[in-house]
């Protein structure tokens, strides 16, 4: 078999596992290199295909907010990683979050069972002839970093993703801890399994509230903690994430950035006293079980002892077993703008000054994922989808998919490939990056459905105009 009678794509994670299921489901052959568990990251704790990292939330699954909107693109566009998600979704309120174990495994099996995927446990050192998907993620390889640098002859960007603690329920004083829901709101069960008997029916968050000096406590603990020494190439300039940023670094910003950030105490009230707190903890749920909750927002760079002591300080969370502290490790992300086209492909010309010979007509190199430059899981996966189908496309010497602007994936491809190179940072799912509505409401709280409503017609009539599902061997099973 040659190199080019196949499509390969490097890394197992969501975009490189939604690229492979793509491709196959396209009829085309797939050589999908996962380096784990042979070789694992700092991050990850297991070989499973799609593992979840810094959070097991999928974000807002409402049309009207903008990670609900890419989602619904997404199922319109047959993704794997949503049903999967699905399968495997744990109360969250209105967001779409799952059980890790079950949502990888899930996966794992669906991919490793496609009779077009073979699944490859090796590091991927260089990147073949022929079409292929780099999706390797934040955390790609030194070896494959230097290679994916030899070819495009860019220079890297890095920041860095957080990781937050995971406690045990059973170690949560649920005599000061309660559940409760922002404003009262919960999911609602999404099948027949999703919901597990453990799961209370007033609130899908437990929440452990603060008093005014319970929460300055717990600031000038937290600032004054020591943190875990990185390496000279690790964040010299503190260049985090800012979507993932460590609590300890907001607390910097100000005595009171946490009680208006991920710890606002809005549409949350104490059921001892009836009143709001002055700051407020959210645990999320974490498995399917309901044995495990992770401190939401609380991603963290301090040491491990100093996390046992400070994070104490919670009311609720005095005697908690911790599962898994919080940690940092190294993203990668390349320069897009410089670098990929909306369709995701590598330019043939990335760099004006770089010198190179005559492009292979038969080799086509796309990018997906977080190394793209785009936040958030789903954000990650939907790169994954685009890639895909445009790597069969380009196998077959078809026109490339490009989604329009107006479509949220669309417009996270449309940002990648046209923001400013010299100043470039990622992006996450928001209206922002959409075009403006013609007619919008002046309701502003109708315009996210209106977006949506738009982003849906026009993602139709992309799908029908440029044949995007007519080559789809079968939709996805649930």
């Amino acid at each position: 078999m040659r190199e080019t009678d196949w499509i390969t794509v490097i890394g197992g994670g969501l975009a490189g596992a939604e690229a492979a299921w793509q491709i196959a489901q396209r009829g085309v052959r797939v050589k999908l290199y996962e380096m784990r568990p042979r070789k694992m990251t700092p991050a990850h704790t297991t070989g499973y295909l799609a593992e979840l990292v810094c959070s097991n939330s999928l974000g807002a699954d409402q049309d009207d907010k903008a990670p609900g909107l890419l989602k619904r693109e997404m199922r319109m566009l047959g993704s794997l990683i949503l049903v999967c998600a699905e399968r495997a979704a744990v109360p969250a309120g209105s967001a779409l979050a799952v059980d890790r174990e079950r949502f990888a495994l899930e996966v794992t099996r669906r991919i490793e069972s496609h009779p077009l995927i073979e699944v490859i446990r090796e590091e991927a050192i260089r990147i073949p002839e022929g079409v292929s998907v780099i999706a390797s993620g934040p955390l790609t390889s030194d070896a494959l970093a230097a290679e994916i640098a030899r070819l495009t002859g860019s220079e890297y960007l890095y920041f860095w993703d957080a990781i937050a603690p995971i406690v045990t329920l059973d170690s949560v004083d649920l005599t000061i801890a309660f559940h409760a829901s922002r404003y009262g709101k919960t999911l609602g069960s999404r099948s027949s399994d999703a919901r597990p008997a453990l799961q209370p029916t007033d609130g899908d968050y437990i929440n452990c509230p603060m008093t005014r000096e319970e929460y300055y406590a717990f600031v000038e603990a937290l600032t004054t903690a020591e943190t875990a020494t990185l390496r000279d190439f690790e964040l010299r300039d503190e260049r985090f994430f800012e979507g993932c940023l460590p609590i300890e670094v907001m607390a910097r910003r100000g005595k009171d950035a946490l009680a208006f950030g991920p710890m606002r105490p809005v549409g949350i009230r104490d059921p001892r006293t009836g009143r709001r707190p002055f700051a407020v903890v959210q645990l999320r749920q974490d498995n399917i079980a309901g044995t495990l909750y992770n401190l939401v927002g609380f991603q963290t760079n301090l040491k491990f002892p100093e996390q046992d002591r400070v994070l104490r300080m919670i009311p609720g969370l005095q005697h908690a077993e911790f599962v898994r502290y919080g940690q940092m490790h190294r993203n990668t992300f390349i320069n897009a703008p410089a670098l990929l086209s909306a369709t995701l492909k590598l330019k043939d010309a990335p760099l004006a000054r770089q010198q190179r010979p005559i492009p292979d007509p038969r080799r086509a190199i796309f990018f997906a994922g977080q190394i793209v430059g785009v936040e958030g899981y789903v954000g990650n996966a939907a790169t994954g989808l685009l890639a895909g189908v445009n790597a069969v496309r380009a196998l077959r010497g078809e026109p490339l998919v490009t989604l329009p602007p107006t479509t949220m994936l669309g417009a996270l491809c449309h940002y990648i490939a046209h923001a400013d190179p010299k100043h470039f940072q990622p992006m996450k799912a928001n209206f922002g990056i959409l075009p403006p509505l013609a007619h919008p409401p002046r309701d502003k709280r109708l315009r996210g459905a209106a977006y949506a409503e738009r982003a849906r017609r026009d993602l139709q009539t992309a799908i029908e105009s440029q044949g995007i599902l007519s080559d789809m061997l079968a939709p996805v099973q649930t």
